[in-house]
């Protein structure tokens, strides 16, 4: 079963620096029937002004994924992490006991695009992490590429949740297909672009959930950036 959720469905919040959009329920945007699936909780489209970002803030027991479009994010914690995240590099930081961190635009003159990406992990109380790994344009084009895992499999960011994500980037005559088992949920991000996924088109910013056994088969309509997340029947 595919089930849509269109991007102008989602919330919406201005914040002057800030414009955001909600695949999910998030801060003063509630809606019962968009929770998350799965682990995943969050994913927020992020466009900041230059200059301007997420002052010092905490956070406990919630793996975070950041995830760049354009632009660029400078990222400090509490731990003694600090690192600038471009486009084709991810970002997990593991909340667990605690942590508090800053996210800021790295340019005083360029705005940000970024996904901001929450999943529940496995469980709670683990010690507080972070990781910044690069995946090339070679190894996302026209293929899936892991970038997220729970054993850090062929190089991917690690995370305490059995959740994998995979990105890939493609054209109007690529294809790429995942393998779903039994009790598994598929959810798919079109973070740029335009696809079909087992047969139903996606524009940027819609997402498709995929329940039950069987193949999804992601066809590139026109040069597509896609997120797709393989996730626990909890």
């Amino acid at each position: 079963m595919l089930t849509l959720r269109k991007a102008a469905e989602r919330g919406h919040a201005v914040h002057g620096w800030l414009d955001s959009w909600h695949s999910f329920s998030f801060a003063d945007y509630h809606d019962p029937n968009h929770m998350g699936v799965s682990a995943l909780r969050v994913i927020n489209e992020d466009c900041i002004a230059p200059g301007a970002g997420f002052p010092t803030h905490p956070h406990r027991d919630m793996e975070i994924i950041t995830y760049v479009l354009d632009g660029a994010v400078e990222h400090r914690n509490s731990e003694g992490n600090h690192g600038v995240i471009r486009p084709g590099e991810v970002q997990r930081m593991s909340a667990g006991t605690g942590i508090r961190h800053s996210e800021m635009n790295h340019s005083d003159s360029e705005p940000l695009h970024l996904l901001q990406i929450w999943i529940l992990p496995a469980e709670e109380g683990v010690r507080p992490g972070y990781e910044q790994r690069a995946f090339p344009i070679e190894e996302r084009r026209g293929r899936l590429r892991l970038l997220a895992s729970p054993d850090a499999a062929q190089g991917s960011v690690r995370l305490h949740q059995d959740v994998r994500l995979y990105g890939t980037l493609l054209g109007a005559d690529e294809s790429v297909v995942l393998d779903k088992g039994d009790g598994r949920i598929a959810y798919v991000h079109v973070a740029r672009g335009a696809l079909e996924v087992n047969g139903e088109r996606l524009n940027a910013g819609d997402a498709a959930t995929v329940e039950g056994r069987g193949q999804i088969a992601l066809d590139g309509v026109e040069a597509a950036e896609v997120l797709l997340f393989d996730l626990p029947a909890l």
